[in-house]
Formats: structure tokens, sequence, C-alpha cells
């Protein structure tokens, strides 16, 4: 038995992605220390999960949609109701193991606050749960011969086998870590003069906007913005209706062992937790606020490991049975950032004047990514919500929903149907201006980054066995052979079909490059080694 160098490959393998929807439904009472309602301005939600239970082929997922109503009073005013919706379902995924790596995330859907009667909300909701599977598991793939040992060429002499090699280079994609990991972001905001002291938070905003994650040596460094945005009621005197928009830069580091900057990154980002408490400054006054915010990281790093991969092997001197298998890997074809520009003008309906914007907020929604001839086609809206001043004085707040279709090329050079990919979105840049009468005029900039990995499955050695020569046939086979090239013969193909080495035949007919052409004429010479 030969002895082979092998080199292993940690791969992390894409298995499965199921998608179930869960519709949830349920009626809220106001409660008696709180007034009637006569419209709803806004309203949010947010999908809390706990791990997922994993047990044959099935997921269990227990979660609760915490919800939130911004309504106006039917005697002036705003006023917030939450609450919690909780929820269990079970997706089964055919072909998991326990082994899996298994992650759950959301997308919201739809949805709607709608009002019964002035003391009773109605909140539907569609979320959908996205289950991905990953395998965790090691390749190995021969990439040369390891020391040759003295045997018996069946002459009853021993020699060292002469064994002709082939390799073929290949780039595998290999995982270099994967991991989950949070980091916080603890800020003080201070109210500007101008602005009235807060009396009660009435509604608050929170969310991410050109967040990146990069490795360094033994850390993942986090760079992006938080945008907030509150509506509270002011202190005392002032108990007018105020707005404070502001953007809130973060930087720093997370230990992760184990990452070098040289790994390519695949890494999501999602805001897991937000709050905001105000806090009283030096006078007394409530001008001061402390954000709390938590980033759940979910890290792939990728590492390119360059191999030159035994593709095939035969003796000069002895007889080769090699043993063949599948190795599969994955190879990064392309990591693509771009943009996607949106400009819509669209018509309020309603009635009323607008006076001014108070709030623009967007949210990419991903309907379908579709592999064509060198790129990754993305389809989906930007789902806008506008919160504006009127001057009806009887709503003086209204708020708007606009769906914003947008289509996206991202270049991707050799992707397939069965090419994976990772998509990072969100949005760079939002503007809703009055372009006369009631139409507005939205723009937005898309940040959409794909890595794309391509799956690949080749032929490996996995293992050889050297016998002897039949010496009767070596002495019976002609000397001299003279051979003309044909059609998509290689040179290595030819010295293998008569037993002797590239170099060999190279000497023997005077060539200077291993290129061959159909027609050509060679010489081929029986090579006696021992």
């Amino acid at each position: 038995m030969l002895e082979l160098v092998k080199k292993n490959i940690h791969m992390n393998r894409w298995k499965t992605q199921v998608d179930t929807q869960v519709t949830l439904d349920d009626d809220f009472i106001v409660p008696d220390t709180m007034s009637d309602i006569a419209q709803v301005i806004l309203d949010s939600g947010e999908v809390q999960l706990e791990p997922a239970r994993v047990q044959s082929e099935k997921v269990t997922i227990r979660g609760k949609l915490d919800f939130h109503v911004l309504y106006r009073k039917e005697e002036g005013g705003l006023q917030t109701l939450g609450g919690l919706i909780p929820f269990e379902e079970m997706v089964n995924v055919p072909g998991l193991e326990e082994r899996d790596y298994v992650s759950v995330s959301w997308k919201m859907e739809d949805l709607n606050a709608g009002i019964i009667n002035s003391r009773k909300l109605s909140i539907q909701a569609v979320v959908t749960l996205e289950v991905r599977v990953e395998a965790l598991f090691d390749t190995e793939a021969a990439v040369a011969l390891g020391a040759l040992q003295k045997e018996d060429d069946g002459s009853g002499e021993l020699t060292f086998p002469q064994i002709a090699t082939k390799t073929r280079a290949v780039n595998a994609a290999a995982i270099a870590l994967r991991r989950k990991d949070t980091y916080r972001v603890k800020e003080e905001m201070t109210l500007s003069g101008s602005k009235p002291a807060i009396g009660r938070i009435l509604w608050m905003e929170m969310r991410l906007s050109g967040a990146l994650a990069r490795p360094l040596d033994g850390k993942i460094r986090l760079e992006g913005t938080l945008l907030v945005f509150l509506i509270y009621e002011g202190e005392g005197e002032s108990e007018t209706v105020q707005w404070l928009e502001e953007s809130i830069p973060f930087s720093g580091e997370v230990e992760m062992a184990g990452a070098v900057e040289e790994m390519i990154p695949a890494i999501d980002l999602r805001l897991v937790h937000k709050s905001i408490e105000e806090k009283p400054d030096y006078d007394g006054e409530m001008r001061e606020l402390a954000l709390d915010a938590v980033i759940e990281l979910d890290i792939r790093l990728y590492e390119e490991q360059p191999l030159e991969i035994l593709s095939d092997m035969y003796g000069v001197n002895r007889e080769l049975t090699v043993e063949t298998g599948e190795a599969c890997f994955d190879q990064i074809l392309t990591r693509n950032a771009g943009k996607c520009k949106i400009s819509e003008k669209i018509q309020l309906s309603g009635g009323q004047r607008v006076l001014q914007f108070c709030h623009s907020s967007g949210l990419v929604k991903l309907d379908q990514a579709e592999a064509g001839e060198d790129m990754l086609s993305l389809d989906g809206v930007l789902e806008v919500k506008l919160l504006y001043l009127t001057d009806d004085d009887s709503c003086p707040i209204q708020s708007v929903t606009e769906l914003l279709p947008f289509h996206y090329d991202a270049e991707a050079p050799g992707i397939t149907k069965d090419s994976v990919w990772y998509l990072e979105q969100g949005v760079e840049q939002l503007t809703a201006v009055m372009a006369g009468g009631d139409i507005v005029e939205i723009k937005a900039v898309l940040l959409l980054e794909v890595l794309v990995l391509q799956p690949v499955c080749q032929s490996v050695i996995l293992q050889a066995q050297t016998s002897p020569l039949d010496r009767r046939k070596l002495k019976e086979a002609p000397g001299i052979v003279g051979y003309v090239v044909q059609e998509k013969d290689s040179l290595w193909d030819i010295a293998k079909r008569f037993r002797t080495t590239a170099e060999h035949v190279m000497e023997t007919n005077g060539l200077t490059s291993e290129e061959l052409h159909p027609g050509d004429s060679l010489i081929l010479v029986k090579e006696i080694v021992r």
C-alpha cells in the first residue's frame, strides 16, 4: 500500500432552507388607565425567538410578537399601547441531523392594527420563519505521494517503485470560523436647548444603517450607525408632541479567537435588543437619554486554501491499483458590493395638506433571488413609512406606508443554479420631499452585498496499491512504437497508455513543451526501469 499525503479541509456546507409562515391574530382591550382610540397612527412589531429545539428532522420554534401601536386619543393627543402574542411552530426539515448547524431568522411580512371599537384593537400579523441548515464536516484529499519503500519488482530484486503523478490546482473555501456573538452599544444623548424636557416617551424606533463587520487578527471589527427616532410629550406646560431624530455612529471590536484579517467574511448583523431611557440632567430636568442596543453577529469566516490535489497516477515499473472517491468542497466565485437607486413619486391620500415630514424609514424586503448568466438577479420592495404633520387640527399627525419595487443585478461570473449565496442588505439613504400638491418624491439608495459560493465535487484518490509487473507481457511489448496524436490526446494520457513518462517522451522526440496537436507524430520507446 502506497503512503499518500492527505490534506484535511474543514467545510461548511449549506444543506437546505425551509420557510414557513405563521399567522398571528389576537384582540387587545385598552386598559382602563388609557384613553379611547380614535385613530391608529403607527404600528410596529418585533419577533423575539427562543433557542430552537432540534429533534428527529423537526425544528420546534417558540417566540412572541412584541407589538406597539401609537394612536390618537378621542380627546386629542397621542398614546401608545403594546403587548405580546406568543406562538409555537413545528417545522419539518427532511435530512436534518443532530450534528447540523441550525439557525432561525424571521421576516415581518405584514402587520396590521385595526380598530374594533374605541376600547378594542385587532392585531394581525404574518411572519415568515426561515430555518437554515448547514453541515459542518471535514473532507480529505490526497495531495502528494509519501515516502516510497523498496519492494519486489517481480524479478526477485528489491527496487523503488517508479510512480508518475498528476495534480490539479484547486482553491477550496474552507470554513475557518462559524460562531455567534453579540456586541453592545451604550450611548448618552442630550436634548438641544430648543426642545422642551421629556414628559413621556410615546414612540421609539431604532435601526441599523451602513453596519459592516470585518475580521482582524483575533477579533471582529464593527462599524455603523444607529438611527434613532423618538416621539415624546413635552414636560409641564409644554405638553405638545415633540420628536427627535439622531444618527449615532458606533465602532468597536468583539474578541474572536481564530479570526485572521485575510479571511473572507459572511457576517449577518441583526439588532436584537433596543431601549431608550430618559434621565435627569444636572438641573433635574429630563433632558438626557440613555441608549442601549445589542447587535447579534452570525459569523462565517472563510479561508481560501490553494491545493494541488492528486488527480491521477500510474506505475512505470509496477502495476498500480488506484481506489478513487469523491470530495466535495466550496469555491468562492465572487464577493460583490453594489448600490441600487430608487426614485418614485407617490400620491398621498386623505386630503390634508402636508406641513412637514417628521420621519421616514425604509425596510428592504427581498422577494426573489435567481441565478442568471454570470449574475444574481434580485427583486424585492422597499417598504417606506412616512410620518408627517398636516393642517387638520383634528388629526395633526398622519402616517403612510408605501411599497417601492426594485430590481438589481449583482455580477457573479460562473454562478449556477447550484451556487449558494449570502446577502447583506440595508438602506444607505432615504429622503422624502413634497413635489407639489399631494405628490411626494421618495429617493433611496440600497446597499446590497453578495458572497457567492460554488459547491464542487471532484474525483480524488483514496488509496493506491502496487504489485509486481508481469514480466512476460513486458517482454512481448514492442520496443519502439510510432504514434499519431489524436483529438483530445494529452502528453500525460499517451505516456500512461504506453507505460512511460512524459519526460521520457519529450526527451525522445525533442519536445520543448507538453503541448500536442492532432496529427503530430511521436516515437515511443519502451522504458526499461528497475
